[in-house]
């Protein structure tokens, strides 16, 4: 895409505050509205967008009310981007992520030695604070919550950005650095021996929790995978990195809870981590958690209220991790993962080229 570029001699501030319109005096992720003309600042970064890859939940929220229609979901996206300035989606609160190349950047931020004007890029911001334009909807991926669009889009000085890989496909890179702070944290939480339970495991952030919790599991531990659908628990054992898949639908609290209860003999899960794109899970998550045990809600469809409330009502002391997904070096972290899995590999590669 090529642009003029009206640099300004202003400088932002670096969490990008000033481009917050409503309501005054907040960061843009909870603002309403930001403004998202393209004229740079001296220290923000100026992206050519190719690519939206939409929050899971979001996408799913998004593709439920316009019935699947490819042309309202489009429509959804346009309309939501030109009320806020931005894909925020009003109902879910998510955003997601996106690819593009680098098209200017401020005079503050040319030494910077990870960067240059050129570079093929991924943000790993939420789209729920970037200020994007889009010029075009070129298409609209159902099944892999991805769009192609022609637009651009702004970086601030504290956003998080990888360049892209020369040996992952676009597509794919895009796919898992969307939740790439879901096998980053799991590696941290899972220990030698746990009893892990994945929910959502068969879809992306689900397979490659499962995929890292039996690594750190190791052989003394178990890791099981829950998806309501019989497709997700079918590949989820020919995988082979569950020793159980259940198919139960977490937001059927005690189903889930006997569910996994009958699968431990009763011991229940050290970890549960939880990767589901719909919401009303939180109660499933906490009931299939043994005292003491932890739990870490990676999905943006999750709400504090229904996990703090409901803990504490059923009287469970576990820990819960509210879904930052961002860990340090988790864009390398998660990449990496396909690099020594050709499994794991070939697998998304089938699902987004």
């Amino acid at each position: 895409m090529h642009s003029a570029v009206s640099q300004s001699e202003r400088h932002g501030c670096p969490y990008g505050t000033h481009r917050v319109i409503q309501p005054a005096g907040v960061l843009p992720q909870p603002a309403w509205r930001i403004d998202n003309t393209m004229a740079i600042c001296d220290n923000e970064i100026l992206i050519d967008v190719d690519a939206l890859n939409v929050d899971a939940a979001s996408f799913t929220q998004i593709k439920q009310a316009a019935r699947g229609d490819v042309d309202r979901i489009a429509a959804s996206i346009l309309d939501i981007v030109g009320q806020r300035g931005k894909l925020h989606n009003p109902v879910t609160g998510s955003g997601g992520m996106l690819i593009g190349r680098v098209a200017a950047m401020g005079p503050a931020l040319r030494d910077r030695t990870d960067l240059a004007v050129g570079d093929k890029v991924a943000t790993m911001v939420s789209l729920s604070l970037t200020p994007l334009r889009i010029d075009a909807i070129h298409r609209v991926h159902v099944d892999q919550d991805q769009v192609d669009i022609t637009g651009q889009a702004i970086v601030f000085e504290s956003g998080l950005y990888a360049r892209l890989p020369d040996d992952i496909p676009e597509k794919v890179a895009l796919a898992i650095l969307d939740v790439a702070g879901a096998p980053a944290q799991t590696a941290r939480l899972v220990k030698p021996g746990d009893t892990v339970v994945v929910v959502g495991g068969g879809g992306k952030s689900g397979t490659l929790c499962v995929y890292e919790a039996r690594k750190r599991a190791g052989p003394t531990g178990c890791v099981i995978g829950v998806s309501p659908f019989e497709k997700d628990c079918a590949r989820m054992r020919e995988l082979g990195w569950v020793d159980h898949a259940l198919q139960v639908d977490a937001s059927q609290a005690v189903a889930m809870m006997q569910a996994v209860a009958e699968a431990t003999q009763g011991r229940m899960a050290d970890v549960v981590i939880n990767c589901v794109n719909l919401p009303h899970t939180e109660m499933g998550s906490i009931l299939a958690t043994k005292d003491r045990g932890r739990i870490y809600f990676f999905s943006m469809a999750t709400s504090f209220t229904a996990a703090s409330l409901g803990a504490e009502g059923v009287g469970k002391d576990v820990d819960m991790l509210m879904g930052n997904g961002y860990a340090k070096g988790n864009a390398d972290y998660a990449l990496s993962l396909l690099r020594e899995s050709p499994t794991l590999r070939q697998l998304f590669e089938t699902l987004y080229v």
